[in-house]
């Protein structure tokens, strides 16, 4: 019966000494206080009582810095906000030193991110904060690193979640960007009606150039049909124009009842033919 008692109670000592450790994690196992050894995840066991295990998550995790009002250096209460990501490094001195050179490390990276947040963007006017956040992170993310570096931690990266302006002030920014829209719009409304008109001057000048054009080559047509009308009546018809005109000569001539010595010895054809400038034909007999 005692042998049963034993055995029950060293089953019951085995069984409470049992400790599995998860890959995500790392174990610290602390005798009576004192730092006794660094567990990988497995299966571990420890004395009940006397050894204790401190499970550390090594895994990425993120704390946020909680808002606060932060006075900016144009005097403007900003909302600010932001988010830390960081991890405790696997190695065992880097677990040790998350437990053993900082109490809370999670409590103490939120306080610092914010300490740090209001020495940063105090020195910035509420417009440049707004657009210089890529500086503002950068600048906490080095400063978080440098502070955290004996705390075995590593900080991935910091995320400036935001920077509200006060009330009054937001609707002031939204009255004047809205402006600023409107007043682009405008622009481009009045840029693209200068395009259009642009274009259907551009549109006349071609038709009116297109009409002139046509207007130069038919006139060059009708010169040139011209030219070659008079090169024709030059070439074939000098001759009997001058004829033409001795006989209308004559014509004139004898309308008005003028009187004309014949020879007796002369025929009357060749008479007027005389006159008119024109030679008989001689008969080849």
């Amino acid at each position: 019966m005692v042998w049963v008692i034993v055995l029950l109670f060293m089953l019951l000592i085995f069984f409470s000494g049992i400790r599995i450790i998860r890959p995500t994690h790392r174990g610290l196992v602390e005798r009576l206080g004192k730092y006794k050894r660094f567990c990988q995840p497995g299966f571990h066991w420890i004395i009940p009582v006397i050894d204790r295990m401190l499970r550390v998550n090594i895994t990425e995790q993120m704390v946020d810095a909680q808002p606060q009002e932060i006075i900016t250096n144009d005097n403007l209460n900003a909302r600010v906000d932001a988010q830390v990501y960081f991890k405790v490094k696997d190695y065992e001195e880097s677990v040790k030193a998350s437990q053993y050179h900082v109490q809370d490390y999670k409590y103490q990276i939120v306080n610092l991110a914010r300490t740090t947040l209001r020495n940063i963007i105090g020195t910035l006017t509420l417009k440049s904060a707004n657009s210089e956040r890529d500086r503002i992170n950068g600048e906490l993310l080095a400063t978080l690193s440098k502070e955290t570096a004996n705390w075995g931690m590593d900080i991935v990266r910091t995320e400036l979640k935001e920077i509200d302006p006060p009330q009054d002030v937001q609707e002031t920014m939204n009255k004047v960007v809205k402006a600023e829209n409107e007043k682009i719009a405008a622009i481009d409304f009045a840029t693209a009606k200068e395009t259009e008109a642009d274009g259907l001057k551009r549109a006349e000048i071609k038709k009116a150039e297109g009409i002139r054009q046509g207007k130069i080559l038919r006139a060059q047509g009708e010169a040139e049909a011209i030219k070659l009308v008079n090169e024709a009546a030059e070439k074939y018809f000098i001759g009997n124009a001058q004829i033409l005109r001795k006989l209308e000569a004559v014509e004139n001539a004898l309308k008005d009842n003028a009187k004309i010595v014949v020879p007796s010895n002369a025929e009357l054809i060749n008479v007027v033919g005389e006159l008119a400038g024109v030679l008989p034909i001689k008969d080849k007999n």
